[in-house]
C-alpha cells in the first residue's frame, strides 16, 4: 500500500510561511492572553539583570533558557486552552484534565526558573553582594 499523503515541499518559500505563521501566533498571543503578556514583563524584567549579573557565560545563558522556557510553555498552554474552548465551551472533565496539565506546565517551568535562579545567584552571592557590577562605566569602558 501506498502511503496517502502527499510529501509536504520543503523549500525556502515553505520556511518563509512557516516564520510568518509563527510570528502570528506570537502576536495572537500577546492579543489575547492577558497571562501571557504578564509573563513577557516577567522575562523583560529579568533578562537585562541576567546579562548584568557577574556570572560566568553558561550561567547567564541559564538563566535566559529558563525565563524562555516560561514563554514556551504559556504558548503551549493557550494553545491547548484555546482548542479546546474551540471544540466545546461545556465542561467536560477530560477538558479540564488537559487545561490544569497546560497550567501544571507552566507552573513547573516557574518554579524551574527559580531554582535556576536560586543556585546560580547564590552560588555566586560574593561578587554579587558588592555590586560592583553596577558601576558605571565598567572596566572595558575605561
Amino acid at each position: 500500500m501506498s502511503d496517502p499523503s502527499p510529501t509536504k515541499r520543503r523549500d525556502f518559500r515553505n520556511f518563509l510561511q512557516s516564520v510568518r505563521y509563527a510570528i502570528e501566533g506570537f502576536w495572537a498571543a500577546v492579543k489575547h492572553e492577558p497571562s501571557f503578556r504578564e509573563d513577557l514583563i516577567f522575562v523583560a524584567i529579568l533578562t537585562p539583570l541576567a546579562v548584568m549579573l557577574p556570572v560566568k557565560a553558561v550561567s547567564t545563558a541559564v538563566m535566559l533558557a529558563s525565563l524562555f522556557v516560561i514563554i514556551i510553555a504559556e504558548l503551549l498552554n493557550s494553545a491547548i486552552e484555546w482548542t479546546i474552548d474551540d471544540i466545546s465551551l461545556e465542561k467536560r472533565p477530560f477538558a479540564k484534565r488537559a487545561k490544569d496539565m497546560g497550567s501544571a506546565a507552566v507552573f513547573l517551568a516557574y518554579i524551574n526558573c527559580l531554582v535556576v535562579w536560586g543556585v546560580i545567584l547564590y552560588s555566586n552571592w560574593h561578587r554579587i553582594k558588592t555590586l560592583e557590577f553596577l558601576r558605571w562605566p565598567p572596566d572595558f569602558l575605561q
